[in-house]
């Protein structure tokens, strides 16, 4: 009696599962891609107000309000980075006291 190989066939998956295994994962931003755009919009802004602050000098803006909001804009941008900062600065010193 001659005893043949069994035949394997693939198994393919054709029902769409709802726990999201079959879609594509989405990418998200790290922390410290968050920091740089954060860092390039304050620095964007502190050019703006110091380009507005140059055309006030020269006396070819009219409306001082808008050179005013540029500057606080940038004031304000540059204290919560300053904050940020400071914060993780203040974390990794908390970090590096902890004994092991």
């Amino acid at each position: 009696m001659e005893i043949q190989a069994l035949q394997m066939t693939p198994v393919t998956m054709a029902a769409e599962s709802h726990l999201g295994e079959t879609q594509p994962p989405v990418t998200t931003k790290s922390f410290g891609d968050y920091l740089v755009d954060a860092l390039k919009e304050t620095n964007k802004l502190q050019l703006e107000s110091d380009k507005q602050n140059a055309l006030l000098a020269a006396g070819r803006i009219d409306d001082v309000s808008a050179v005013v909001v540029a500057s606080q804009k940038a004031d304000i941008a540059l204290q919560l980075t300053l904050q940020v900062r400071n914060r993780a600065v203040s974390a990794y010193q908390e970090i590096m006291r902890m004994q092991v």
